[in-house]
C-alpha cells in the first residue's frame, strides 16, 4: 500500500522525478515484492496524469526493478542477489572507465571540487548532498574515457546507486573516512597509478556492496519484529 507524498510531484520531467520516489521505495523496501503498481492509483496518489506514470514505470522496468505480472506491472523486489549482480556490472564498467580516463588524462579538477563537496557536507551530516558528491566523482571518470557506450551504462544504472547511496549513508554516522577514500582514489588517478587506483576501486565498491546488504537485513529483522 502506498503511502501519501507530504506534497503532489510537480515540474518539469514529472516521469523522471516520479521514477526517483518509486525507485527510492523499492529500494529501501517500503514497496515490498509483488506489490502491483496500477497506473491510475499512481496518477492519484502524486496529483500527475497517466503519462507520468507510464514514463516512470517504463524507467523502473528499464532498470529491472519492476516487472510484468498477468494482471499488469509490479514490483520485482530488490534482493541481495540484485545488490551482487549491480556492484559486479558497475566494478566491472568502472575499472574500465577509469582505466581509460588515467591513460587519457584530463582535468581533475571537477572531480577535486565533489571531494571538497563531501568533505563540505560530511562536517554538516548532510547525508543527501554527500551522496550527489559521491555520484558525480565517479560520473566524471567515465566522461574522460571518451567512451560513449559506457557512459550511457553508467547513466542507466546511476539513478539506482543514487538510491543505494541514500540507503547506506544513512548508516554512517560519520561521512569523512569516505570522503577521504575518494580522495586518495583521485590522487591515485592523478600520478597515474592504475594498479593501485583499481585496488583501491575495488575495496570502496565491496564496502558500499557490504554496507547495502547490512542494511538489507537489518530491515529484515526489524520487520520480522
Amino acid at each position: 500500500m502506498f503511502t501519501s507524498m507530504a506534497q503532489p510531484v510537480r515540474a518539469a520531467a514529472l516521469g523522471e522525478q516520479l521514477a526517483d520516489l518509486l525507485r527510492a521505495r523499492i529500494v529501501s523496501g517500503q514497496l515490498p515484492p509483488d506489490t502491483h503498481l496500477v497506473e491510475d492509483t499512481l496518477a492519484a496518489e502524486f496529483d500527475v496524469s497517466r503519462g507520468p506514470v507510464r514514463d516512470a514505470l517504463r524507467i523502473l522496468q528499464g532498470e529491472g526493478l519492476v516487472e510484468g505480472k498477468r494482471r499488469g506491472l509490479a514490483v520485482r523486489g530488490f534482493t541481495h542477489h540484485d545488490i551482487d549482480e549491480l556492484y559486479e556490472v558497475r566494478e566491472a564498467i568502472e575499472q574500465l572507465a577509469c582505466r581509460l580516463a588515467i591513460q587519457r588524462g584530463g582535468d581533475w579538477s571537477p572531480a577535486d571540487a565533489e571531494v571538497q563537496g563531501m568533505v563540505k557536507a560530511a562536517g554538516a551530516g548532510d547525508q543527501h548532498t554527500f551522496a550527489v558528491c559521491d555520484l558525480s566523482f565517479h560520473s566524471h571518470f567515465y566522461q574522460l574515457s571518451g567512451n560513449l557506450r559506457l557512459q550511457t551504462l553508467w547513466h542507466q544504472y546511476r539513478p539506482t546507486f543514487a538510491a543505494l547511496l541514500d540507503v547506506t549513508n544513512a548508516q554512517d554516522k560519520d561521512l569523512h573516512p569516505a570522503a577521504d577514500d575518494h580522495g586518495t582514489l583521485l590522487r591515485l588517478a592523478q600520478e597515474q597509478q592504475y594498479d593501485a587506483f583499481a585496488a583501491e576501486l575495488s575495496t570502496h565498491l565491496a564496502g558500499s556492496r557490504r554496507r547495502m546488504i547490512e542494511s538489507m537485513h537489518n530491515r529484515l529483522r526489524a520487520l520480522a519484529g
